[in-house]
């Protein structure tokens, strides 16, 4: 699972370097819809290791806080880049996640 955490949180890293040098408007989208996966990918390892009793609660909270915002930033970013109006609350992205952040 650690593994995965790595391999999905550098690739956050990568694809919005990437967007943020992509020559066109469309590669721009694409790569950000990417950094959305890979963000949430990453919020769901990490809620994993959590779960699975791996790492304390307490020890793990601000890592999942701030991929869990990270998020929520690239979500919001790529519906702005779409020219998508702002999702309702009622939406996946807009609430917290299934297994909320403990000690939040």
């Amino acid at each position: 699972m650690g593994r995965q955490v790595l391999r999905s949180a550098t690739s956050v890293g990568a694809n919005y370097r990437a967007a943020c040098r992509a020559p066109t408007r469309p590669l721009f989208r694409s790569k950000l819809a990417i950094v959305v996966e890979e963000a949430d990918e990453t919020v769901y390892w990490l809620e994993l290791i959590r779960d699975a009793g791996l790492v304390k609660p307490d020890q793990i909270h601000g890592l999942l806080d701030e991929a869990d915002q990270i998020v929520r930033i690239m979500a919001a970013s790529h519906r702005t880049a779409r020219g998508k109006p702002q999702q309702s609350a009622n939406h996946p992205l807009a609430q917290s996640p299934s297994h909320p952040v403990e000690g939040a």
